[in-house]
């Protein structure tokens, strides 16, 4: 036995198909929000004002010729592993989560040997973008590397 399809049966097709569209649009549009961490510059225009004298700072760094490795300890501080970079550097980071809810901290380092040095506190768990600084002989060296 056939029931007839009518206008009613039609209208509630319609409305569940689109209840179930709005419903999953409604839930992917609070997940991307919930892991939206911000804007990388406030004003575009500003920065692009400001691009060439970054791209010049990277060049100053990048002529000082250090290099550094980070790594994590056992007690879950960074480990920084440098080369070329002259006695009595001082080290520091700004760090970041790359997903997810905004994170941000600074850290410290201290010297343990030649060449190595380690943060003042330990980084919790996660990945983390970290903006590396090594401020040495009126020059500073700026790196951005993730940490996992």
């Amino acid at each position: 036995m056939q029931r007839e399809f009518t206008g009613r049966h039609m209208a509630l097709v319609l409305v569940a198909g689109f209840g179930i569209v709005v419903a999953v649009n409604f839930y992917m549009a609070s997940l991307a929000i919930g892991g939206f961490g911000g804007v990388v510059v406030e004003n575009s225009y500003v920065a692009s004002q400001k691009f060439n004298g970054w791209l010049e700072q990277a060049r100053v760094s990048d002529r000082l010729g250090y290099a550094a490795a980070l790594g994590r300890d056992a007690e879950g501080r960074l480990v920084a592993t440098t080369e070329r970079v002259p006695q009595g550097a001082l080290l520091s980071a700004d760090l970041r989560r790359p997903l997810g809810r905004p994170d941000h901290f600074s850290l410290r380092f201290e010297q343990i040997g030649p060449d190595r040095f380690v943060s003042t506190r330990s980084l919790p768990e996660g990945r983390w973008v970290v903006r590396l600084a090594i401020d040495a002989g009126g020059g500073r060296w700026v790196e951005e590397s993730e940490v996992p």
